[in-house]
C-alpha cells in the first residue's frame, strides 16, 4: 500500500470526504475540487510556486461549481489567479482540462498538453470522443442492441465540447521552466495517448495524472485505431515512472504519496496479471464482450452500473489487444 504524504487528505479519500486544500511539499499545494455527479468525487489540481510565478496541473471541470471551488482555495492559501503562467494539462478528459481556457483568460497562462491529446490534432487522426468510442464497441463483440445503448449512454455522460485551443502541443517529452523551476513533461501512454506526467526537478515530485493511483489499477485507453494497445503502452509508461529518481507522486485523483517505484512496479505486476488471465480466458472465449464478465471489477459484472460496465468493457478489450496484437 502506498505511503501517504498527508495522513489527513488519504483518510478524507477513505472515507468518501473532500479536503481542503494542503501543503504537499514546499511550494506545492494539492487542491482537491468537487466533481458533482461523479462517482470520482473530486480530483485534485495542484498549483506549483516558482520565482516566475505560479503553475497549475490539470483544470477540473468546466463547471460553475467547479470554478468556485477552485478560485476559493486559491484565495483561501493566499494566491492570486492572475499569477498563473502556466497550465500543464496531463491529458484531455473533461474532468482535467475544463476551465484551463478560463484559467488563461484570467492570467494569460500558456495551456500545455500533449500532442495525441491535443483535440485539434485528435479529431484530424481519431475524431471526436464518441466516434473513438464506436468504433472501439463494434470491436467488442456485444450485441448491436448493448453496442447502441452504451454509446448512446457516453454520449449522454459526454461532459466536453472538446474545442479547448492549446498554445504548445508537445510530441513526445518536452521540457518547460518557469523561473527558477524546470518540468519535464514524459510523454506516458495507457490511460490516454498522449498522457504526460510532469516531473519538477528541483522539488523530486511527479505529477502523475491519471497514469498512476495510490491504490488501484489504471483504466485503459480506448482503443480507436487498429494499431493502438493502450496495455503495452501503459507497462512502458510504469517502467519509466518507476526509474524515476523522485521522492512524491501527485496523481489527479485519491491522495499524494511516496514510494513512486514501489507502486509502479506493484501497478505494472496488476496489469500483466490481468493480460494473463485474458490469454487464459481467450483459449475458451472469442471476444472482449465473453471475457468481460470473468474479470475481477470493483463489484461482480452484474452489479456493475451501465457505465462502469462501458469502461470495463473498453479495458477488457484494450486487454485482449495487447495479447493478440
Amino acid at each position: 500500500m502506498s505511503i501517504p504524504v498527508s495522513d489527513r487528505h488519504a483518510a478524507a479519500y477513505r472515507s468518501r470526504e473532500i479536503p481542503g486544500p494542503l501543503p504537499v511539499t514546499d511550494g506545492v499545494w494539492a487542491v482537491p475540487v468537487p466533481l458533482h455527479g461523479s462517482a470520482l468525487r473530486f480530483i485534485t489540481v495542484f498549483l506549483v510556486e516558482t520565482s516566475g510565478g505560479l503553475v497549475l496541473i490539470d483544470a477540473a471541470y468546466d463547471h460553475r461549481s467547479c470554478w468556485e471551488s477552485f478560485t476559493g482555495s486559491v484565495a483561501a492559501i493566499g494566491h492570486d489567479l492572475g499569477d498563473v503562467r502556466l497550465v500543464l494539462l496531463t491529458h484531455n478528459h473533461p474532468d482535467h482540462v475544463g476551465f484551463a481556457g478560463r484559467v488563461r483568460a484570467m492570467s494569460g497562462a500558456r495551456v500545455v498538453i500533449g500532442r495525441e491529446d491535443d483535440f485539434a490534432h485528435q479529431h484530424r487522426v481519431r475524431g471526436g470522443f464518441l466516434t473513438q468510442l464506436r468504433r472501439a464497441l463494434d470491436r467488442t463483440g456485444a450485441p448491436p442492441g448493448v453496442v447502441d445503448e452504451m454509446h448512446a449512454a457516453g454520449a449522454g455522460a459526454a461532459r466536453l465540447s472538446e474545442d479547448l485551443r492549446v498554445d504548445l502541443a508537445p510530441e513526445g517529452d518536452s521540457e518547460h521552466v518557469l523561473g527558477d523551476v524546470t518540468f519535464l513533461g514524459l510523454h506516458t501512454p495507457g490511460h490516454t495517448y498522449g498522457h504526460t506526467v510532469y516531473v519538477d526537478t528541483s522539488r523530486g515530485v511527479v505529477f502523475t495524472g491519471d497514469t498512476m493511483m495510490a491504490e488501484g489499477p489504471t483504466q485503459l485507453a480506448v482503443p480507436s485505431l487498429p494499431g493502438d494497445d493502450p496495455a503495452g503502452d501503459l507497462l512502458a509508461s510504469l517502467d519509466r515512472l518507476r526509474a524515476l529518481d523522485v521522492e512524491i507522486a501527485c496523481p489527479a485523483h485519491q491522495f499524494p504519496y511516496r514510494d513512486v517505484a514501489a507502486r509502479a512496479g506493484e501497478l505494472a505486476a496488476f496489469h500483466r496479471a490481468e493480460l494473463d488471465a485474458v490469454e487464459r480466458l481467450l483459449r475458451t472465449r472469442a471476444s472482449a464482450w465473453e471475457i468481460a464478465p470473468h474479470l475481477t471489477w470493483t463489484r461482480p459484472w452484474e452489479e456493475l452500473g451501465a457505465g462502469s460496465r462501458r469502461f470495463a468493457l473498453m479495458h477488457t478489450l484494450s486487454l485482449v489487444l495487447g495479447v493478440t496484437r
